[in-house]
């Protein structure tokens, strides 16, 4: 820290209590300075020969027979004041960035100037401030948090103004030429390298980082902060992402955690006003898409603290520009009063459906502008969509644990991304697990609708091994599972109907037709299969060995299903999405020589299958 020492007398002020100061000295006082609460006992000719207004004030006193002067409004106070009669006495003073703006505060006030003797306390100051104070990094940011507490003097003086530019002056350097201590937090690592010689060298261990400045600044208030801001912005040699990091570092630094704390009576209005000016102050290029979970933070907070709708509009808008690079944490934004869930939903869909057509809207434009052609962005552009596919299905799964959380919700939310951001249906299968596990109470028709969300030919192998033995599924669902798993097995290496490439290639349509033609061609040996099944289940019956429910590959690649899955596939095969609905006469023969023909008896043997599937764990 800089710092100046001004006098050479020794210092002879003493005090008399808390409140009476005054000079040690042969000669008795003949003035008293009323500074706030303390009284200075002083000598008129030390004070009268550097100050102005001094000068104008002793004399109006001694018409009015008293000795007294009282300062009203005095910048700084009693220790202010102190400093400038010290000044005027010879005695020793040292100035520093904490007291600085005090001094010249008060020196302003007491019209110290050279008119009145030359090399003054206000010339002086200036001396200190524009030759060491401006040009030091921290005694900059020190001296700017004074002056908060020396409006509007410290504006009037612009010293506010000079603090403002020296920092954001100092921001734009290059990196490689900051030698000063750059942080308050944070030292430069450094390592000694010992030579052959026996010399020490110390070398950075680590560069210096283009935003080294975003901590310091994080200790103004948020007036101050954004007249700092909007500095470095307006001289345009900071980049977007840099600004996106000094406005998260300061939320990071001054919002708090806790909902309590934030919605508070005696901080509520502190928080409002703090989350607004964040907002107001994010950096209006597209490209500063780090930003995404400072974004969602911030609008979490916006609506905790009330804040305007422009505000939280604007938030909106700037996440649906990279919603792609949320997590499913930053969507957990807790549910206003008036709703029944615990997270706000109906916020999420909104935020969705304006990607959605946010994105439409921009491959539109691409499409006008390239006449058709493909873009060179399509590889990124798939990527995103992925990255919002796992985005929306992650935050499916943690909401599905809501008991309040409606099926229409559930469906509606799932439903607004495309189906080219769902290539795996995993997650999806995930979440509605979760869902049903959490609403056993569902109707038959609602868990029908909720696993209409899944197709099973995009499961993976892992995926379909639960979902076949999920008690909790449709048993409709179950059989689906099932027969396209073993026609899987059975179409010799067939994989196109899950092979993401194939459906980049292939049309829906295509996709269809391939699976109904693979049915056709491996009806007899399912039927073969089937055959074998019951024989291996006979004989596991026979020696009373327990078998884990999961299917056992056969010599031509196969999976053997389970003697439970063996008999829903036998009695009660539905066909799910067109391309398996028209079973083949084999197949249907092979169902009815397990059954009987009497429909009494199929509705008995069907109830009774499916007592048994709730026996599977």
């Amino acid at each position: 820290m800089k710092f100046m020492k001004l006098g050479s007398k020794p210092d002879t002020f003493q005090t008399d209590g808390n409140c009476i100061r005054y000079v040690a000295s042969e000669l008795t006082t003949d003035v008293v300075i009323i500074v706030g609460e303390v009284k200075f006992y002083l000598h008129k000719f030390p004070l009268l020969s550097k100050s102005n207004h001094l000068q104008k004030l002793v004399p109006r006193a001694n018409d009015e027979n008293t000795d007294e002067v009282r300062m009203v409004d005095f910048p700084g106070g009693p220790k202010a004041f102190e400093i400038c009669a010290k000044f005027s006495y010879g005695m020793t003073v040292t100035l520093n960035a904490y007291n600085v703006v005090a001094a010249r505060c008060a020196a302003e006030y007491l019209e110290m100037t050279e008119d009145v003797d030359r090399g003054n306390l206000i010339f002086k100051i200036e001396v200190f401030l524009n030759s060491s104070v401006f040009r030091s990094w921290k005694d900059s940011i020190i001296v700017l948090q004074t002056t908060k507490s020396l409006l509007p003097w410290s504006e009037h003086l612009k010293v506010v103004g000079r603090c403002i530019d020296s920092i954001a002056s100092k921001t734009s350097v290059d990196p490689s030429n900051v030698t000063w201590s750059y942080t308050y937090n944070r030292k430069i690592a450094v390592t000694d390298q010992i030579f052959e010689n026996g010399a020490r060298l110390q070398q950075k261990f680590q560069s210096i980082p283009k935003d080294w400045w975003v901590e310091d600044i994080c200790e103004l208030d948020i007036d101050l902060y954004k007249r700092v801001l909007v500095t470095v912005k307006s001289k345009g040699r900071m980049s977007a992402s840099v600004i996106g990091e000094a406005l998260k570092a300061y939320a990071i630094r001054w919002l708090p955690d806790s909902i309590d704390a934030l919605v508070s009576d005696d901080y509520a209005q502190r928080n409002r006003s703090l989350v607004e000016t964040i907002i107001w102050l994010l950096p209006s290029d597209k490209g500063s898409e780090c930003l995404c979970s400072l974004l969602l933070k911030l609008l979490k907070v916006a609506i905790l603290v009330g804040a305007g709708d422009a505000p939280k509009e604007e938030l909106l808008k700037r996440i649906c520009w990279q919603l792609d690079k949320a997590t499913v944490t930053d969507l957990l934004i807790p549910a206003q009063a008036s709703d029944t869930t615990i997270y706000d939903v109906k916020l999420v869909q909104n935020i969705v459906n304006r990607f959605v057509m946010q994105a439409q809207h921009t491959q539109d434009l691409d499409f006008v502008e390239k006449k058709g052609k493909v873009s060179d962005d399509f590889v990124l552009e798939k990527g995103l969509w992925l990255n919002v596919g796992k985005l929306i299905d992650g935050y499916l799964a943690e909401i599905a644990c809501d008991p309040n959380l409606t099926v229409l919700s559930f469906i509606d939310l799932s439903q607004l991304i495309p189906e080219s951001a769902r290539p795996i249906h995993d997650g999806i299968y995930k979440a509605i697990d979760i869902y049903l596990k959490e609403h056993p109470n569902l109707t038959k028709i609602d868990k029908k609708k909720i696993c209409g969300l899944m197709d099973v030919k995009k499961l993976s192998m892992d995926a379909c091994i639960h979902a076949a033995q999920n008690e909790r599924l449709p048993l409709r669902v179950v059989v689906q599972v099932l027969f396209f798993e073993q026609v899987r097995a059975g179409a010799g290496g067939l994989n196109a109907p899950q092979n993401i490439s194939h459906e980049s290639s292939h049309s829906t349509a295509n996709i269809e037709e391939e699976w109904e033609s693979t049915v056709a061609k491996d009806c007899k040996s399912l039927k073969k299969q089937m055959s074998q099944m019951k024989i291996c289940d006979d004989e596991y019956q026979k020696n009373g060995e327990k078998r884990k429910k999961k299917g056992i590959k056969n010599k031509g690649g196969g999976v053997l299903l389970p003697s439970r899955s063996r008999r829903i596939f036998d009695k009660l095969w539905v066909g799910g999405k067109g391309h398996v609905e028209t079973r083949s006469s084999e197949t249907s023969g092979s169902s009815q020589t397990a059954t009987s023909l009497n429909p009494g008896e199929n509705r008995s043997s069907g109830s009774s299958s499916r007592r048994r599937r709730h026996s599977v764990s």
